[in-house]
């Protein structure tokens, strides 16, 4: 037997390795939380946060405070009812240092803790602890003040306790610095990150009280105050829908507002249609989680609202019998509706755990948006034939739009010399190392032909600007040169369609334009249509912007690219005194040599790309309406509001 054998062959007990306690945590972050970039750092402040939703879900919470203190760290305290301090039965240790530190330990296991529980992925606090330098607890319960404190885990020392000062006050705050160690690109809380999904929660708990300070140096207003936030809904999402609504022209002035209970799952939705809104925007939650891939509460409501409007239509005689019904998406046109549910044993589907897969879920929203629907709408006729004139329109732009549309389908990818973008494919045909380029002109687009890597990128010039698909309805769509081609190289479908991402031709979608203001503005338009079009490119992470560098500094033999003048300024400095150097600033992706334009944007190895992704998918969807909706004065408003926020010194204009 060779010693290599010997070696194979000595696996016992004694090679098996196991992790104690928070270990397992510390070892595979990605495990707990998905990843250990700035998606994985908020995931903790979440975590806690929902903690204390939960308390308010029970009925035992009405306010929330979130800090991110001077020293990076952050906290969040509630008026709860505390994290129990009692010695537990089976680890023989406080309740609170079992929960922060044995994984799954909590109240939302067993019965009689809590009747319906969110957080993200359940995996509570102790993941926060096992991940973070350090955690401090302070729990007020009883008259007493406990505090006990954590080191990447492990409890220092005992649960400590003493009167408190106001022995009426109950309540739980956790704080913690995330570890450096683990998050190795670093632990700088995202403001706007953190007050969305905060102001989220506040929408979905109305009611409750959420206040956000931040307290580092850079937020800190003149007079040394720290910035704050207040998020108060007692609207709850009635008021989510009139804030997504806020730049819109609502069909009727009313939301319409369902709340309503049944076999243990609670219902609450709320809903308005808009003249002027040629899309739907549904947000779905699930026990406060944002259901971005839908699930079965999602279908129940778009179930009930084609048959619902369907019946008010013949009853109403604006259908006759003989009529072929409305479909879902002309009844769900301009249609804005915000639904939570409440499932006390949810089961999410999917990778990210963002869909409901509960199938009982379906019948009981069907059933309870039906009943308050119909009832509604009965003793609202104006309504319901606003909302009918609407969805026949829409029926019939759809009718005339449905030769346009055959004829998009028609189109083989194959006969790509037909198409009036000039599609210049790549060879492969894995749509998984597939990408293409969007680009505008045929300057730019020769030179990203000649520049690329024909094995796997595909180039498609568009020439001049695509349509605002915000203010246009589908018939204009479908007979637009530039988006049929867009369309028909993607291998999109049509609007309204389940997307599906077997028929997309390439997985990586680069809009690749000029740093100017044209190019900005073309830029903005496709990421309308891909926005307001076909929304799960964006949401599934399809969609690239890349970023072609503005300057080239040339001295002697040498060359340096920047991509900002922050870049260009290093550079500079980093030549000292000496004005022997060249600069060229590039004002268009044509003025670039083909090598060029490889070597800095479209080269795999050396290129910089942005990913699109929507964390706040109401400040999305309410920032396009204001941008490329129809409205001057929302705009005029946003632009004054924001322009200090701009360099327009930068502006090619």
């Amino acid at each position: 037997m060779s010693d290599s054998t010997k070696v194979q062959s000595a696996y016992g007990a004694e090679q098996i390795q196991v992790l104690e306690g928070l270990e397992p945590v510390r070892k595979r972050p990605g495990m707990y939380i998905g990843t250990t970039g700035p998606r994985g750092l908020h995931h903790l402040v979440y975590e806690v946060v929902d903690n204390a939703v939960d308390e308010a879900l029970a009925g035992h919470c009405d306010a929330i405070l979130v800090v991110i203190h001077a020293d990076g760290s952050a906290s969040v305290t509630d008026n709860g009812r505390g994290i129990p301090t009692d010695i537990h039965p089976r680890t023989g240790r406080s309740a609170l240092e079992t929960v922060l530190t044995v994984l799954h330990a909590g109240g939302k296991f067993g019965a009689g803790g809590y009747k319906v529980s969110g957080g993200l992925h359940g995996v509570g606090v102790s993941v926060v602890n096992a991940l973070s330098e350090w955690v401090e607890v302070v729990v007020h319960r009883q008259g007493q003040e406990h505090f006990q404190r954590f080191e990447r885990g492990t409890p220092i020392g005992t649960l400590t306790a003493k009167p408190a000062e106001d022995s009426e006050r109950t309540g739980t705050m956790v704080r913690f610095l995330p570890d450096r160690e683990i998050f190795s690109i670093g632990i700088e809380f995202d403001y706007q990150t953190l007050s969305g999904r905060l102001r989220e929660l506040a929408y979905l708990n109305g009611g409750v009280r959420i206040v956000f300070r931040d307290e580092r140096q850079a937020s800190l207003s003149s007079a040394g105050e720290p910035h704050e936030e207040v998020y108060h809904y007692q609207g709850g999402i009635r008021e989510y829908v009139a804030y997504m609504n806020a730049e819109k022209d609502p069909l009727h002035p009313e939301i319409i507002y369902v709340n309503s209970e049944k076999d243990g799952v609670q219902v609450e939705a709320a809903l308005q249609w808009c003249v002027d809104a040629y899309s739907d925007s549904i947000l779905g939650f699930a026990n406060n989680i944002r259901t971005v891939d839908g699930g079965t509460h999602i279908e129940g409501l778009k179930t009930v609202l084609t048959r619902t409007l369907n019946t008010f239509a013949k009853k109403r005689g604006k259908r006759k019998d003989a009529d072929t019904n409305l479909a879902g998406e002309n009844i769900r046109e301009g249609l804005t509706a915000v639904l939570a549910v409440k499932v006390p044993e949810p089961e999410f589907e999917g990778q990210t755990k963002t869909k409901l897969g509960n199938t009982e879920v379906r019948g009981i929203v069907d059933t309870l948006v039906g009943e308050s629907l119909s009832k509604y709408l009965e003793f609202n006729p104006g309504v319901i034939d606003l909302i009918l004139e609407k969805a026949i329109q829409a029926f019939n732009a759809a009718e005339a739009a449905r030769r346009a549309r055959e004829l998009v389908r028609r189109k083989s990818v194959l006969e790509s010399s037909t198409l009036p973008g000039k599609l210049a494919d790549c060879s492969s045909r894995d749509p998984s190392e597939s990408e293409i380029y969007i680009v505008e002109g045929d300057s730019a687009g020769g030179s990203a032909k000649q520049g690329r890597d024909r094995r796997f990128q595909a180039i498609l010039p568009l020439r001049g600007k695509i349509l605002n698909i915000e203010k246009t309805d589908d018939s204009k769509i479908y007979k637009n040169t530039e988006i049929q081609a867009l369309i028909t190289a993607l291998g999109l479908g049509i609007k309204g369609e389940e997307f599906d991402e077997k028929n997309l031709r390439y997985h990586r979608i680069v809009i690749m334009t000029d740093a100017d203001v044209d190019g900005a503005h073309i830029r903005t338009l496709l990421l309308t249509f891909f926005y307001r079009y076909q929304k799960s490119l964006v949401e599934g992470g399809y969609i690239y912007i890349a970023c072609p560098p503005l300057y080239k500094v040339e001295r002697g033999k040498n060359h340096n690219y920047c991509y900002n003048d922050v870049e260009l300024k290093k550079v500079l400095e980093g030549y000292g005194d000496k004005a022997n150097y060249n600069i060229q600033r590039f004002k268009g992706l044509g003025e670039m040599m083909p090598k060029q334009l490889w070597e800095t944007t479209m080269d795999p190895g050396t290129r910089m790309m942005k990913r699109v992704e929507v964390e706040d998918a109401a400040q999305a969807d309410r920032i396009f309406t204001i941008l490329m909706g129809d409205k001057v004065a929302p705009r005029r408003a946003f632009i004054e509001t924001h322009s200090a926020e701009l360099d327009l010194t930068q502006l090619d204009i």
